[in-house]
């Protein structure tokens, strides 16, 4: 049977400068592709450009804060983890916001992410409800406090959480949804309290300290913040797990393990020794507090 040598279509069998087949329309597709990557460039819709920008902006390192004495503060930069996934609380973009936002915009979904690293996206700053706390001063359990994205590419946010309605709740599990807002308000208030429901009234007025099992209480609703492991999605940054404000019970009526957290600092460098005079007086206040 007689075969036709004439090239099929799709298959180039030559290179353009052949002039054999269509090599006129192989010729004319070459330079259109090479001028829409041009364009492309010139306005810097290429991945590898806007991955470049997403690293300058949410994904560039930054510092944590220091505790000499090992307690929170008003003003510290944290990281809040998971102890149960080894995740951390982080903010969510939208794939076109991620890829040309030069900052987080709210409103902003958050998730529990497995990259560890400290980035504008999963760094908050410990910022008082009112004005009487100055920054600097240590936070007390049970006491209220916002927490706020980094200014400059965290886009100064603040977490918040409202009951779950029909038109409103997280996207898998529908509970109470957790986002990032632009003002604060009484939605955004947080506490932390004990893990253990024995220890809870004990430990009132006490200084909170860094790295110890945690619960994050939402003031309005009185939910826990909690880390769903059973849900997860995909997004720009990865899967990861969704969060949600909903407080958990085991069969002893205490919070399971999805709502526990703990707040991560950088190291402290310098050697730890005796308490100084500033310690000391810290710790007399805390017994002024507890006592009255």
């Amino acid at each position: 049977m007689a075969t036709s040598s004439a090239p099929q279509a799709g298959i180039h069998t030559y290179s353009p400068s052949t002039r054999v087949g269509n090599w006129n329309e192989d010729l004319s597709l070459e330079e259109d592709l090479l001028k829409d990557f041009l364009s492309r460039k010139e306005k810097g819709e290429l991945l590898v450009q806007k991955t470049h920008n997403l690293s300058d902006t949410i994904l560039k390192p930054v510092a944590l804060s220091t505790s000499a004495d090992g307690y929170m503060r008003f003003g510290d930069q944290v990281m809040l983890g998971h102890p149960e996934t080894n995740t951390v609380l982080s903010a969510v973009m939208k794939p076109l916001e991620a890829f040309q936002s030069p900052c987080l915009v709210a409103p902003c979904a958050v998730s529990s992410s497995s990259r560890l690293e400290p980035c504008a996206r999963n760094v908050f700053v410990i910022t008082s409800c009112g004005e009487h706390a100055a920054t600097g001063g240590v936070v007390y359990f049970n006491e209220s406090f916002y927490l706020k994205t980094l200014p400059g590419a965290g886009g100064e946010l603040y977490l918040e959480s409202e009951r779950a309605t029909f038109q409103k709740s997280s996207k898998k599990a529908r509970l109470q949804e957790v986002s990032l807002v632009a003002e604060p308000s009484y939605r955004c208030a947080w506490s932390i309290i004990c893990h253990d429901p024995q220890m809870r009234m004990e430990t009132e007025g006490y200084p909170i300290q860094i790295g110890s099992v945690l619960l994050i209480n939402h003031c309005k609703t009185n939910q826990r913040l909690a880390c769903i492991q059973e849900c997860s999605s995909r997004n720009v940054f990865g899967r990861e797990f969704e969060v949600a404000t909903n407080t958990f019970f085991d069969s002893h009526k205490a919070e399971t393990s999805a709502n526990h957290w703990n707040v991560v600092m950088a190291p402290n460098q310098a050697p730890t020794g005796q308490p100084g005079e500033e310690r000391a007086a810290q710790e007399e206040e805390r017994k002024a507090v507890v006592e009255s």
